[in-house]
């Protein structure tokens, strides 16, 4: 850990020590001092650390990916000085720390402990905001695991977590590894007309068994829930044994697929340390709506069939008044889904023509779908008014395909501009559906010009 200004006592901040002597006539500015010399010896990976009051009763449990750096940051002026964790600075007199294989591990730790033990600070950190928990859904065929605030009743629920945004990264980086579904349709094992229904992407990119199209049977995708329950209730070496005998086992009897498909969900869970920070899976926590009632809203406002799970924005930014690039964000359940954003540099565009380079990206996009037959999104938004609508239109009757919704947002009035209405629609401003497209269409912004800055730094600088 880099050497930091460390806490003085308490003395030197105005303050005595709310009690004068512990046992052994130790002070808490002393007992402080100590603890702050003891995080210097805390390993450096993921691990959850322990704050314990006068009486040695744990206060508070927070996780980390360095622990020596995060517990460290405690014992710093700063941390005293801050409302958020003044109250909890002075009543250290003591930590600890359990190491984890990943921070994905320490996250499910984290809950598991704060579950039980109750610490007060955490609790207190609520800031009656109610804690977000895992949730499955038991009672269906093919159970789905969601993030939820709300848990309903006759669901498994791991929880409470601490972290919203690192919960959500969790679920995708164990979505990746267990293939769970996360989407809200009511899937029926016996219903035959399921097989005819078209996945998402994310059995496309082989985040998901597909049971909406019958492609896993009821018995296989409920031994890969229970084995995700495992591994959330702390039992991954079990978990690993277990997998190690069901692959030598397919092995043996030839089932060369599922031998592999076994291999790989063990290196998967030996490699989660490798797999990066949770908090790059998924956007940081800013959102200022409900994703659900967002969709739910689109679904209303647009007269959809049904909620637009899998909605891609496009904007474009212009380089040195010429050079002009796009960027194609995709949400999944009102959500970012990172893996899915695409650059582009505009190639058939000699001048700054907004509707061209539209028309561009979203010809280039959806003719690659198209060849690939891959999964066309439920709903396109283009940044703008009604010039860049016809030109995403255009464009995508060329392809002679059937199109998905369409729709433009301008941004100076937050006008929604429809392919069959003359006259834009303005929705309320407090409009969940208003703010979902919002965020798309502010993410798809981000991210065309934050390419534009690299392209503009590498052009200043020769590379």
């Amino acid at each position: 850990m880099e050497e930091k200004e460390v806490l003085p006592s308490m003395a030197a901040h105005g303050r005595k020590d709310a009690a004068a002597q512990a046992e052994g006539g130790t002070t808490q500015a002393e007992a402080f001092r100590r603890a702050s010399e003891k995080v210097r010896s805390f390993p450096r990976g993921p691990g959850v650390y322990l704050m314990k009051d006068r009486q040695g009763r744990v206060i508070y449990v927070g996780k980390a990916k360095n622990l020596r750096s995060r517990a460290g940051s405690y014992f710093l002026k700063a941390a005293a000085e801050d409302r958020r964790t003044a109250d909890l600075v002075r009543e250290i007199w003591d930590i600890d720390y359990l190491t984890a294989d990943s921070e994905v591990d320490a996250l499910l730790l984290e809950s598991r402990l704060i579950k039980d033990i109750q610490p007060r600070f955490n609790v207190e950190q609520k800031d009656d905001k109610t804690y977000p928990y895992l949730e499955i859904t038991t009672r269906e065929d093919f159970p789905r695991v969601r993030f939820t605030r709300e848990p309903q009743p006759g669901s498994r629920l791991y929880g409470p977590f601490a972290s919203a945004k690192s919960l959500r990264g969790a679920i995708q980086v164990l979505q990746k590894i267990f293939k769970f579904r996360t989407c809200e349709l009511d899937i029926r094992a016996e219903d035959p007309k399921w097989q005819w229904f078209r996945p998402c992407l994310l059995a496309a990119i082989g985040q998901c068994t597909a049971p909406c199209n019958l492609r896993i049977s009821k018995e296989d995708y409920r031994r890969d829930i229970q084995r995700l329950r495992m591994f959330l209730d702390g039992k991954k070496e079990q978990l690993l044994a277990q997998l190690q005998q069901e692959m030598q086992e397919a092995a043996r009897r030839w089932e060369f697929e599922q031998a592999a498909r076994l291999r790989d969900e063990i290196r998967a869970l030996e490699t989660l340390d490798q797999r990066g920070q949770l908090d790059t899976h998924v956007q940081p926590e800013v959102f200022y709506i409900d994703p659900q009632k967002g969709l739910r809203g689109l679904r209303r406002v647009l007269k959809l069939d049904r909620e637009p799970r899998v909605i891609e924005g496009v904007d474009v930014a212009h380089l040195g008044g010429s050079d002009t690039v796009a960027s194609l964000v995709q949400f999944i359940d009102g959500l970012p889904f990172k893996p899915g954003y695409r650059r582009f540099r505009i190639r058939g565009v000699d001048q700054v023509d907004d509707y061209a380079s539209i028309a561009e990206v979203v010809y280039r996009r959806f003719r690659r779908l198209k060849e690939e037959d891959e999964v066309f999104p439920d709903l396109l938004l283009v940044d703008g008014g009604r010039g860049q609508l016809n030109a995403a239109l255009e464009a995508l009757d060329r392809l002679e395909c059937t199109r998905p919704a369409v729709v433009a947002l301008a941004k100076r009035e937050e006008e929604l501009y429809l392919p069959e209405r003359k006259e834009p629609l303005r929705l309320r401003r407090s409009s969940f559906a208003l703010r979902l497209l919002q965020y798309v269409r502010d993410e798809a912004h981000r991210f065309a010009q934050h390419y534009h800055h690299i392209l503009r730094r590498k052009s200043t600088l020769g590379q």
